[in-house]
Parts: structure tokens; sequence; C-alpha cells
């Protein structure tokens, strides 16, 4: 059943429609001419009549056409769709006007009674809800005219299921609109492209549902995009790609992968058919890099990456698309001290790292730049044996004691305990001033801890 209610909730009243729609028709109330073509048939030549006539002579725009009467009538050959159509010999019809004009010719139209003609077909052979096709010819106030043979009104919240910006960009396109209301006393019909995509998206839909399985491929139109993802429309049923399984690398935006009205080919991923929702996925298509991960990145090995992300703890090192690990800041250096990653290493830097540890489930991989080179304390031991006077500077000031820069990036520890044999020390700030140079004596070293105990006492 068609909702009449709908016109009117349409804000447009039959009057304005009827207003229109006689504008199409050439400026004249239509019904007049249709009334009287179709209530006084007999009077064949009363004005409003449709006659059969036929073309004698095209001179310029005028087309003569003998019609029975006195004097030929004469039509103007804008009126034809085609000019190639008013060929001398034709037979048409045409509506009659004037019996006589100022020039003394008889007035037709053509046009007129085609659109007479066209309306009677289409009262004979379309009801409400029927489908019809035809070409949108200008925008008007709330709305569209379509011709189907006949102008007829398309409102503006009708034509698509999400109302465009701007309905004047359908003029001059071919549609499909279901009829929602044929008045024949007010001689217009109000039709609606939205109800028809509905409905057919509506059937499309049950067949998706019907059909869609996990793990198949098929194939939609991207129709919108956002920043976590891109709704895809499967045929009748939307269904969304989310940001994270568009590809297997990084990326920031859905419009890096795909555009609006893209068609792509996507893999189901996940069927709500109750709450009617379908999760896709496009970087399923291909074989997850994170296979087999350990054989191309076995522990140990050095390899050579991209620096693609700089947090406060570390850097995101990619080795490959979709596969990216993270140097913490505390294995960026065996001795130098570093508040920020960014001392080390820039955004985009090819570096070379050494990877440490692969979390295939979690698809981490722990990586390390400090690696790549020889760890300085392995030689320290070595370099100072216990007993070993060294000279260093005074590089930091504790409680507990100072901190002495034996070379670049080796301090050791000179315990407060052992400043003095004799004197009793509160702090070391009382025998020692930052900066300062001074010999010590080497009384341990810890390769695995990385520390190295120093004695000045322990000089006598």
């Amino acid at each position: 059943m068609v909702d009449h209610n709908l016109i009117g909730s349409l804000g447009i009243t039959d009057e304005q429609v009827a207003a229109e729609l006689a504008a199409a028709f050439g400026g004249e109330d239509i019904s007049k001419g249709l009334d009287q073509a179709m209530t006084d048939a007999a009077s064949t030549f009363q004005v409003g009549a449709i006659l059969k006539g036929r073309i004698v002579t095209v001179l310029g725009s005028d087309v003569f056409v003998e019609v029975g009467l006195k004097s030929e009538g004469v039509v103007d050959l804008h009126e034809f769709s085609d000019a190639s159509e008013a060929e001398v010999g034709s037979d048409l019809e045409v509506l009659l006007e004037a019996v006589e004009s100022d020039s003394g010719l008889v007035v037709l139209s053509k046009r007129k009674a085609d659109r007479i003609r066209a309306w009677e077909r289409i009262i004979a052979t379309k009801s409400e809800g029927d489908v019809v096709e035809g070409v949108v010819s200008r925008k008007i106030k709330g709305g569209l005219l379509v011709d189907i043979g006949v102008p007829v009104f398309l409102p503006a919240s009708q034509v698509d299921v999400r109302r465009p910006s701007d309905i004047g960009d359908y003029v001059g396109r071919k549609i499909e609109a279901k009829i929602l209301k044929i008045d024949e006393a007010a001689r217009n019909i109000v039709v609606s492209r939205r109800r028809l995509i509905e409905q057919r998206r509506a059937k499309a839909k049950e067949q998706v549902l019907a059909e869609i399985e996990v793990g198949q491929l098929r194939k939609g139109v991207v129709k919108n995009l956002a920043d976590f993802g891109a709704f895809v429309d499967l045929g009748g049923l939307d269904g969304l790609l989310h940001i994270t399984d568009m590809s297997w690398g990084r990326i920031s935006h859905p419009s890096e992968v795909v555009d609006i009205e893209q068609e792509i080919e996507v893999m189901i991923l996940n069927v709500d058919r109750e709450k009617e929702k379908v999760a896709l996925g496009l970087k399923q298509k291909t074989a997850s890099p994170w296979e087999e991960i350990e054989q191309r990145y076995p522990i140990g090995s050095r390899v050579r990456g991209q620096a693609v992300n700089i947090v406060p703890y570390g850097v995101f090192v990619k080795l490959e698309e979709g596969v990216e690990g993270l140097v913490h800041i505390s294995e960026m250096s065996w001795t130098r001290r570093i508040s920020h990653p960014s001392e080390m290493v820039n955004l985009g830097e090819e570096v070379d790292v050494v990877v440490l540890e692969i979390d295939k489930g979690k698809q981490e991989i722990s990586l390390g730049i400090k690696q790549t080179e020889v760890n300085p304390w392995t030689l320290v031991k070595e370099k100072y044996p216990p007993g070993t006077v060294v000279t260093g500077q005074v590089r930091n000031l504790t409680n507990y004691g100072a901190f002495v820069e034996i070379e670049e990036g080796i301090d050791g520890l000179l315990h407060v305990s052992d400043l003095s044999w004799t004197r009793k020390v509160a702090h070391p700030s009382e025998m020692l001033k930052k900066s300062q140079e001074l010999q010590c004596v080497v009384l341990s070293v810890d390769e695995e801890k990385s520390r190295v105990a120093l004695g000045l006492k322990q000089l006598t």
C-alpha cells in the first residue's frame, strides 16, 4: 500500500505540484486540454481537440500539417524531439490550439498532444507502487521534475537514501523511481527514488545475509570513510573494514589505503545476522608477515630497519611491511646516559639493530642498538683488575659516595666508607668537589651489573 500521508509530510501541497506540472506542459493548465479532448470527441475541430494530421511541408522552423480544415495548421519545429521526425508525408497527432491565428493559419501543438496521449497511457498502464523510468528535466522548488512521458514530481527528500548536497546534479540523468501518488483530478504524479532504493536494498540485504560466510571473499564499494575505518557496500548490506584490518603495516588514516566509490575485494571476518553487522578485512587476503617470523629474524641476528616512531621509552623500528620491533631506551647505548631516544636516533633514519626477543603471540619483537657494538664492560675487568690505580674526574656526589669517571662512559663508585682510614666522613663533599681529578684504587669489577668499586683510603 502507498502511504498518501507521505506527500503532505514532505511540506508540498498538491496545488504546488499541479502548478509546477502545468508550467512543464507549456504554461497552461493541461487539465483543460485533457477534459476538452476526452469529453468532446464528437466535436473534432473544437479548440483543445486532438487531431490526426500529415506533414505537407517544412519551411524554416515552421512545420505545416494537413488536419482536414480549410487551411493547413502550423507546428513549431522545436516541438519535435528530433528534427528528422518532421519529414514530409509523416503522420502525427496534434492538439488544436487556435482555428485561426493573426496570420490566418491554424495553430497546432505536437508537444501538448504527445503529453495528453502519454498521460492517457500512464493512467491506463501504471498504478501507485509501480516503477517508472525517466530523465530528470529540471530542478524546481522542493524537488525535481522527471520526464516519464509526462513531467512528474520527485521531492528532494525522496531523491536518495542520503539527501544529496545539491539535487541539481541529477538534472539530465536517467533514473528509476516508484510512484507514490497519482492524482487524476489534479493531473499530477509524485514519485520516490529513495523508496525504490530502500526496497531493493532490503531484498539485496536478505540475499547477502543468506549467502555470506566467514572466510568468503566478496566485492564491495567503499561508501564512507571514518577515522576508525571504512564502510563498504556489499550489495545491499554495509560492512565495516576497520583500520586495523586494512594493512599489516602502520597506517594513520583509511584514506591511505582506500577511496570513496572504489571497488575492492574484502574478506568476511565476522557476521552478526541478528544485528546485521559484518566485519571485513583487507590485509587478511595475504599471509601474515608474523608467520615464520623466528626463521626470518632469529634471536641474535643483526638486521637493518627504519625508525618509524619515537616515544619517550624507546624507538619503533620497521623491519618489513607489517613487522616492527621496539628498541627500548635502555638498549640504545652501553655507556651513554640517554634522557630521550631522539638523542640517538632520528625519525625515518635507517638503523642497525640486533634481535633480542620475539613474542609471536603478541606480535612483539625486542631489539637492541647497543648490541651492534662490543660491550666495553667486557674489557673493563681485564683493563682494570683489582689493585689498579686509576685517575678520574668526580662526576657526581651523593650521600653515600662519589661517582668517578675513569674513562668515557665508565664510572666507578667511591663509597663514603672508602674515603679515609681515620676521618669519619658524613658526606663526600667534605673531602671532594665535583669535577675534581683524583687518583683511586680499583677494589672490584662487577661486569654483569656494570659496576666498578673504587677506594681512596686504599692508596695508603
